[in-house]
C-alpha cells in the first residue's frame, strides 16, 4: 500500500516516533511519575501532561524521578518543566483560535477558521504521545490538539460548502493511512487512544470527497473500508448465542451487532484522576469500571445517560452491555457502502457478501431496536430487553436510510414531542450533569437529524431544528465571539456544560455543521417563522 511506504519514509526521521516502544502512553512509559503528576493535580486537565512531550528518553527521566522524587507538588511541576516541554494552555490556543474582529459575519469567521485549525505533523518530536499524519488536517480546537475521528467528517461538511477540496483529501488520505498503519482509525491521534476508535464515519468520508460518484470513491478505498469493517466485526465467526468478543455481540437468534469497546481497562491516561475517583467509589471491581468509560468514551457520548444502568449515574456505567443505536446504523450504511465499492470494482462475491451482511443486520436492527412506542431504543443484551431511554440516536436510522417511511415519521413524530427544545434538538431528555445529556446540544446531532429527517420528506422538522440550532450558535457568538464545542438549547444563548472538563472553543464541528446549514438554509430564506413559539416547546 502506498501509506505503508509513506510511513517507513517518516519513520526514518529521527523525530517521528514509529517503533513499538515509542507507540507506548505515557502511562505506560512513566508508571509512578504519571500517578504521581495526574493525582497531585498540579494541572488541572489530566490531557495536559499526556500532551507533553519528553526531553529525553523516558527511561532516564524515570530513573531521575525515583532517586529525586519531588517532596511537594511545587517541586514536582519544577522536575516536569525540567523535563518536558508542555503543551500551549487550551485557554491560550483556544483565545488565539477564536478572536475575530466584532463586526466579523458569522461564516467569514469560520472560514477564516480554517487554517487557524490546520495541523501539519508529518513528523512529530520523538517519545511524544501524538502521532504521525502524512497529510493536513483540521482539529477541533482548544484542548484537542490532535485529530479526532467522528469529529472529522462534521468538520469536512463544512470545508465541503467552503470549498475546501484540498483539506477533504488530505484527511481521508489521513484516514485511509491509519487505517493502514493501525488496522482501524484510532479515537485520536495519540499513542493513549490506541485501544478504541470511535463512531466508524470514515465511510461518510469517503463518499464526501467524491459526492457526484461516491461509488467510484468507495471502490478507490475499497480496501480500508474492507479492513475497518474487519476490524469492528473481529471474532464474529467463533460466536454462540449470548456472547461476545470485543466489539461484535451474538443475540439470542444468532443475529449478529456491534458494541462499543476497549482493549484497555485501565484508567485513560487522559482522565487518569476522575477514572480512579469513580471507581473506587463504585462499589464495583476497577478493571470492570475502567473499561465500561473506555468503551463510552468509543462512542463519541462521553458521558450519558445511556449507558448508565440507573440512568442517572456513571458510577453505573454498563456500555460494553449495549447494543446502541448509532453504532449499528454506521455499520448498516459501511456495509452498503463496501457492496457500492465492490460493485464498482467487478467483485460479484464480494458485492453479494456485503449485500447479504446490511440485510441481516437491517433486519436484526429492527427486530431488536425498534420500539413499538415509535422510536428506535438501545438494547441491553445482558438482559434480553431494550433500554426503556430516548435519545437523539434514534436519528440515526434516517440518517443512513435504515428506517422505513412508516418508522421515520414515527420517529419523527417523537424527535418533536420528547427532543425539540428552544435551541435545537437536546441530546436526551433526562438532565444528570454529563454532557451528552439534557439540556446541551450537539452539532453533529443536529446534523444529523437534519439531513435525516429531509431524506424521508420531514422538511419542516428539519428545517425548524437548524434554525433554532444556528439562532443559538449565532446568540453565543454575537456575545462572545466563539463558536464552541456544545450548547445549552433549553436555555437559548448559553454555552453547554457539564462533563469532564470546561466548554472547548474553536471549534471544529460545530463550524463545519454551522457552515453546512448556513448553506442549506440562507438567512435569506427566512427561520423567523420557524422560531415562533419556540419557547412554548
Amino acid at each position: 500500500m502506498p501509506w505503508l511506504a509513506l510511513l517507513l519514509a517518516l519513520c526514518a526521521t529521527s523525530t517521528t516516533a514509529c517503533g513499538a516502544a515509542e507507540l507506548q502512553t505515557p502511562q505506560e512509559s512513566f508508571q509512578d511519575l504519571f500517578v504521581a503528576v495526574q493525582d497531585s493535580r498540579i494541572y488541572a486537565d489530566g490531557k495536559f501532561f499526556a500532551d507533553a512531550v519528553p526531553k529525553s528518553a523516558p527511561g532516564p527521566i524515570l530513573e531521575d524521578f525515583r532517586t529525586h522524587r519531588p517532596a511537594s507538588n511545587a517541586a514536582l511541576a519544577q522536575f516536569v518543566a525540567a523535563h518536558f516541554t508542555l503543551p500551549a494552555a487550551a485557554t491560550v490556543a483556544a483565545a488565539a483560535v477564536a478572536s475575530p474582529p466584532a463586526h466579523l459575519p458569522l461564516l467569514e469567521h469560520i472560514d477564516r477558521l480554517w487554517d487557524v485549525l490546520t495541523r501539519r505533523t508529518a513528523a512529530v518530536p520523538r517519545y511524544s504521545s501524538l502521532l504521525p499524519l502524512p497529510l493536513p488536517y483540521v482539529v477541533p480546537g482548544g484542548r484537542f490538539r490532535e485529530i479526532y475521528y467522528w469529529d472529522s467528517y462534521f468538520t469536512m461538511l463544512g470545508l465541503d460548502s467552503a470549498g475546501r477540496r484540498d483539506l477533504i483529501d488530505a484527511m481521508v488520505g489521513d484516514f485511509a493511512y491509519l487505517i493502514d498503519t493501525f488496522g482501524f482509525v484510532p479515537n485520536g491521534t495519540r499513542t493513549y487512544y490506541l485501544s478504541r476508535s470511535q463512531p466508524p464515519f470514515f465511510f461518510a468520508m469517503v463518499a464526501l470527497s467524491s459526492p457526484q460518484d461516491p461509488a467510484a470513491a468507495y471502490a478507490r478505498y475499497l480496501p480500508q473500508l474492507r479492513r475497518e469493517h474487519a476490524f469492528w466485526m473481529e471474532g464474529e465467526k467463533d460466536l454462540h448465542a449470548g456472547e461476545a468478543h470485543r466489539r461484535v455481540v451474538a443475540l439470542s437468534d444468532g443475529s449478529i451487532l456491534n458494541r462499543y469497546w476497549d482493549d484497555s481497562d485501565a484508567p485513560r491516561d487522559e482522565s487518569y484522576r476522575e477514572d480512579t475517583l469513580l471507581a473506587a467509589g463504585s462499589g464495583r471491581p476497577a478493571a470492570q469500571v475502567y473499561r465500561e468509560i473506555r468503551a463510552a468514551a468509543e462512542s463519541g457520548w462521553d458521558f450519558s445517560s445511556r449507558w448508565f444502568a440507573d440512568g442517572r449515574s456513571r458510577a453505573t456505567m454498563q456500555t460494553t452491555a449495549i447494543v446502541p443505536v448509532d453504532l449499528n446504523s454506521l455499520m448498516y450504511a459501511m456495509e452498503l457502502a463496501i457492496r457500492g465499492g465492490c460493485e464498482r470494482s467487478g467483485d460479484a462475491a464480494c458485492a453479494a457478501e456485503f449485500k447479504e451482511r446490511a440485510a441481516r443486520r437491517r433486519a436484526a436492527v429492527d427486530r431488536y431496536l425498534w420500539d413499538a412506542s415509535g422510536t428506535y431504543l438501545d438494547y441491553c443484551w445482558t438482559q434480553g430487553e431494550r433500554v426503556p431511554r430516548l435519545s437523539a440516536a434514534a436519528i440515526y436510522p434516517l440518517f443512513v436510510g435504515a428506517a422505513s417511511a412508516r418508522q421515520a415519521h414515527a420517529v419523527a413524530a417523537t424527535i418533536r414531542a420528547q427532543l425539540l427544545a428552544p435551541g435545537g434538538l437536546v441530546t436526551t431528555p433526562i438532565a444528570t450533569g454529563q454532557q451528552w445529556d439534557s439540556p446541551n446540544g450537539w452539532a453533529p446531532l443536529q446534523w444529523l437529524a437534519v439531513s435525516g429527517l429531509r431524506d424521508y420528506g420531514e422538511l419542516a422538522l428539519a428545517r425548524t431544528i437548524a434554525c433554532r440550532w444556528m439562532s443559538n450558535v449565532e446568540a453565543v457568538y454575537q456575545r462572545s465571539g466563539k463558536l464552541v464545542e456544545k450548547y445549552d438549547v433549553v436555555h437559548t444563548g448559553r454555552k453547554g456544560g457539564g462533563g469532564e472538563y470546561p466548554t472547548q472553543d474553536g471549534f471544529g464541528w460545530t463550524n463545519g455543521v454551522a457552515e453546512r446549514l448556513l448553506q442549506l438554509y440562507p438567512a435569506s430564506r427566512g427561520c423567523a417563522r420557524d422560531l415562533i413559539g419556540r419557547q412554548r416547546n
